[in-house]
């Protein structure tokens, strides 16, 4: 008789944490307008955000620049603006980063967390320490979303699904013999 273990599952679910990496949407929590979508990616172990889609009010610049930030990002567009950097992951928390507000180039030192179902995420900046801050939530957005996107962004930003490998499945070639034998 086999028996079963309710611990092995318990342990590859745990395993299976979700990630921040992925399409999200940030709501204007006072008038519950979307205001911007953002791709957080996984890069060296570091984790980055940046915005991907904007939606402007009438009579807003729909082309705004980070005029007030500095460094590399000075005067660059706001989408595809790079505003989290150097996040660390600790299970579903993410730590000692920095986030970037475009409107007025300050950098803040923030933090994320990610709900256990992957659906939603904590993105906090602040300075000093993380009680002197402030809260963004953000939510996932299906995959399908991605259509929605700029193109070139998704392409700059956004690993394919199932990247082609070329030759991928090919028989091997035993570079001694010729080709065609």
């Amino acid at each position: 008789m086999a028996l079963s273990s309710p611990c092995l599952g318990a342990r590859s679910v745990a395993a299976q944490e979700p990630s921040a990496v992925g399409l999200w949407q940030q709501v204007d929590e006072k008038t519950g307008k979307i205001q911007s979508w953002f791709y957080v990616a996984e890069h060296a172990g570091a984790y980055e955000g940046n915005i991907v889609k904007m939606f402007m009010e009438p009579g807003e610049d729909p082309n705004p620049h980070c005029d007030k930030c500095e460094g590399d990002q000075k005067g660059a567009p706001w989408l595809g603006l790079m505003i989290i950097k150097g996040m660390v992951r600790k299970g579903l928390d993410y730590e000692n980063g920095s986030i970037l507000d475009p409107r007025n180039g300050n950098v803040w030192h923030a933090e994320m967390h990610l709900s256990p179902d992957g659906q939603d995420l904590t993105v906090r900046g602040y300075l000093g320490i993380p009680t002197f801050g402030m809260n963004q939530y953000w939510k996932r957005l299906p995959d399908s979303a991605v259509a929605q996107v700029d193109p070139a962004l998704v392409a700059k930003l956004m690993p394919p699904a199932n990247p082609a490998r070329p030759n991928a499945g090919a028989p091997k070639r035993n570079p001694a013999v010729p080709a065609g034998r």
